[in-house]
């Protein structure tokens, strides 16, 4: 379990985080949302410690973040950020090779090419693993990140808006390679969304913040409701029920 205790970040005056507390369980998906601003992304990066927290306490698996080793801490949680950039010309199975490192430190054995292989095959892009990340879309490069961050296999991965790029066809896919990885390996997934039918039709939970607050925290049938969203959004989302999934129609 990860476990966020009080904790803020700073800029000068202004708090983008600001005294948030919360509890993640373990094997389910928890979608954070809310509107541009929020602290979303910058509580995600507090979380796993690439960010330097103002005040407060995070702990995974019951041990302070602060007390993990690098290379002990990577392999327990990895992340994928909103932006990701290369310095270096790298092959799409070279990147995935990366989530490796914590545990081949850069000597890889049989076992991690297995699990670059398995990632790859995840991620649809054995075909393209011997293409360099700059020859690729956006939406393709987005998976090859992804590949990476399953590579790594970790019990706890957080992703910042990793549907960014992608079209129709491959943000369903990602979402059910999440709901696939919770269900058959257990993984614990923290994940930045700004669709909210996405958080709808995937998500185990939902945490909404505003102006680096927490307004909601609970199961998603009960903050996909048109109250608790206009708490959240400031505007009214009616709720359809479709197919048993309940879809907010925000664009009427």
């Amino acid at each position: 379990m990860i476990e966020v205790n009080d904790v803020s970040k700073h800029y000068g005056s202004k708090a983008v985080v600001d005294n948030v507390s919360l509890k993640i369980p373990p094997g389910r998906i928890t979608s954070f949302i809310g509107p541009n601003g929020a602290g979303k992304s910058t509580l995600l990066s507090l979380m796993s410690r690439l960010v330097k927290r103002s005040e407060g306490e995070v702990r995974i698996g019951g041990k302070s973040i602060d007390e993990w080793k690098p290379n002990e801490l990577a392999k327990k949680l990895s992340i994928l950020k909103q932006t990701n950039t290369l310095s270096i010309r790298l092959s799409v199975r070279d990147l995935v090779s990366f989530g490796r490192f914590p545990y081949s430190e850069g000597r890889l054995t049989p076992e991690d090419r297995e699990q670059v292989e398995e990632a790859l095959h995840y991620m649809n892009m054995v075909e393209l693993g011997d293409r360099y990340i700059d020859e690729l879309s956006g939406g393709q490069r987005q998976r090859a990140f992804l590949a990476m961050v399953l590579a790594q296999n970790t019990d706890c991965i957080l992703l910042d808006e990793p549907l960014n790029n992608l079209d129709m066809k491959h943000s369903v896919q990602i979402m059910k390679l999440l709901r696939q990885l919770v269900e058959e390996r257990g993984k614990t997934i923290v994940v930045v969304l700004h669709d909210i039918n996405f958080a709808s039709c995937y998500s185990d939970r939902i945490v909404a913040l505003r102006d680096g607050r927490i307004v909601r925290d609970g199961l998603t049938e009960e903050i996909i409701e048109s109250g608790a969203l206009r708490e959240i959004y400031d505007m009214d989302i009616p709720i359809e029920t479709i197919g048993g999934r309940k879809i907010g129609v925000y664009f009427s």
